[in-house]
């Protein structure tokens, strides 16, 4: 609960340590099936933070986010607040079915030549 800003570019700044965002990660069972946040909902905080992952990803982190103009207008002209977890199919799929790795629960695994 409550991770660094850095992780988690588009969540909302905590409400009292704005070294944090409210972002939280669910688990079932000792593992992550998912992760979920409130919204930044600031446009000029946000259209910063795009900034700062713009010059990442200029210096060379390939993760790093572009600037995404079209979400800062939105935030500009009213988005209400919003938030959500995203949760992974393929933990679920694991959980439900008692698999022992996520390659057993994989539709279309990546597939290797073979020696």
């Amino acid at each position: 609960m409550d991770m660094p800003r850095d992780i988690s570019p588009l969540a909302k700044t905590h409400r009292s340590n704005p070294r944090l965002v409210e972002h939280f990660d669910a688990y079932i069972g000792g593992m992550e099936i998912g992760c979920a946040y409130s919204e930044l909902s600031n446009p000029l905080e946000q259209e910063e933070r795009f900034e700062a992952q713009v010059a990442e990803r200029e210096a060379g982190d390939d993760e790093a986010q572009m600037l995404d103009e079209d979400f800062v207008v939105a935030l500009e002209n009213g988005l209400p607040p919003t938030g959500g977890m995203g949760m992974g199919i393929d933990r679920l799929a694991i959980l439900l079915t008692g698999a022992a790795t996520i390659r057993d629960v994989i539709a279309f695994p990546t597939l290797r030549k073979k020696d």
